[in-house]
């Protein structure tokens, strides 16, 4: 695939440093003004000599242009950004104004839940949908039925008429049409980006989709206590904001597509579903991230145990859990210098074992202060993990099957965390925080274990598929 990127034909100032704007990509790609070419390849192969690249007019090619002065890239980030920032408010505003106007906590629970049911009914069949749509298209359709949907919302609220019927469809509606904007977006990326810069941007959208989830939660709270219908008319504003970002990108975002008869929509996730199986390595760390996320939300509710059980309160658990999301942050930026430096194997392996020693002193400890080191230390190792993963699925899958990979992966590791809290619940009533946790602990080094010796992990991530 040729990429779309485009380069600024003016002379333009200097990018400050301390501009946020630009800052998760900028530390991504200053690595390769750091450190020497040659620390990044395998003594036993010299770098080849490059020949000049000239265009069929006989000039030489340009290099790319790096992404903190690609446009495309640049608005393409922004706008999900925007998007994935609307989204964790109302994620949190949903069930809290419908908790304030119903004084029902049953009712808040069920609109919590339409919201993230997409997450495991819409994947599927969102990924097939977007190897076969425009995926711009989907990205500017998503964003503005996004932003409807929260002015309904935010209208309901101001006028006092809070029908569950109306509210249960509406977070339906959102959470479906976030599933599709994000597995577009994701696909859309290396069409605005060369091979080689695949790293760096997987590293801006990790630390983006990081900082989101810290900034949203706080800011969809927090405007609720202003009123109950703000975080609508916020998340609706950037929404629209997303959508002009959008509006700005120019060339295709996907492939040309063969003049193939069209297929059933079903033929077509299964299609996916046979390709992914064929991918021994992906279908192994799959596997892996899948059992890692179920442990890990055991583990978040055996913390709140005992955090409770020491007299704690909802704040010190707060802190906890921002700390993590903050250890994800930094995470994220640093794991384009890991995939340099580590094979996948390496970190799917030291990764697993590394969680699985950091759960042991959480099985003892209850300082929220203690805790909370260790779980951004957890939290860094994940922010790596996700980096690493987003950079190889986009190297191994075809543009034509990208929607349904990403799919696939959103929704093993996903849908598996729904299966955590309620194993760990029936463990602490019976076996208390500590044993839950050492339990928890024992199950990641198995999981740990078992990719070590994992013949599919051995082969290498691009060995041949059956």
């Amino acid at each position: 695939m040729k990429p779309a990127t485009d380069s600024l034909t003016e002379p333009t100032e200097p990018t400050e440093l301390t501009d946020p704007a630009v800052l998760p990509w900028l530390l991504a790609e200053q690595r390769d003004d750091a450190v020497p070419e040659e620390r990044h390849r395998p003594a036993a192969q010299p770098e080849p000599v490059a020949e000049p690249v000239t265009e069929p007019d006989g000039e030489t090619a340009a290099p790319p242009v790096p992404l903190r002065r690609n446009r495309d890239y640049r608005l393409l980030w922004g706008g999900a950004g925007l998007s994935l920032l609307a989204g964790r408010a109302t994620a949190v505003a949903y069930p809290l104004a419908v908790l304030w106007a119903t004084r029902s906590p049953s009712d808040a629970g069920l609109v919590g839940t339409a919201l993230l049911l997409p997450q495991l009914v819409v994947q599927l069949p969102g990924g097939a949908l977007v190897d076969r749509w425009d995926r711009r298209r989907i990205m500017l359709v998503s964003g503005l039925g996004q932003a409807a949907v929260a002015g309904v919302v935010a209208a309901l609220l101001l006028s006092g008429h809070v029908w569950l019927w109306a509210l249960l469809a509406a977070a339906f509606v959102e959470g479906t049409l976030g599933v599709l904007f994000q597995l577009a977006e994701r696909a859309a990326v290396p069409a605005v980006v060369p091979p080689e810069q695949i790293g760096a941007a997987m590293t801006g959208n990790e630390a983006r989709t990081r900082g989101a989830a810290i900034a949203g939660q706080p800011l969809g709270s927090g405007l609720v206590t202003l009123g109950s219908a703000l975080p609508f008319v916020a998340a609706a504003a950037g929404q629209l904001a997303a959508v002009v970002c959008l509006f700005g990108v120019r060339g295709k975002l996907q492939q040309e597509r063969k003049d193939a008869p069209r297929t059933a929509l079903a033929a077509e996730v299964r299609a996916g579903l046979v390709w992914m199986w064929r991918q021994h390595f992906l279908r192994a760390v799959m596997a892996a991230v899948a059992v890692s996320n179920i442990l890990f939300q055991g583990l978040n509710l055996a913390v709140m145990s005992g955090i409770q059980s020491a007299g704690g309160t909802e704040f010190q658990v707060g802190v906890v859990l921002s700390l993590s999301g903050a250890g994800g942050l930094v995470g994220a930026l640093s794991g384009g210098r890991w995939t340099e430096r580590l094979s996948m194997r390496a970190l799917v392996i030291g990764g697993l074992a590394v969680w699985a020693l950091l759960m042991v002193p959480v099985a003892v400890l209850r300082d929220p202060y203690a805790l909370g080191a260790i779980f951004a230390l957890s939290g860094y190792v994940g922010g790596v993990f996700n980096v690493a993963g987003g950079v190889y699925l986009v190297r191994i899958a075809p543009d034509s099957m990208r929607g349904r990979a990403n799919s696939l992966a959103m929704l093993v590791g996903g849908g598996a965390m729904a299966a955590g809290p309620v194993a760990a619940g029936f463990a602490l009533e019976g076996l208390g925080p500590t044993r839950t946790i050492l339990g928890l602990s024992l199950a990641m080094a198995v999981t740990a274990l078992a990719a070590l010796i994992s013949p599919a992990l051995r082969r290498g991530p691009f060995a041949a598929a059956d």
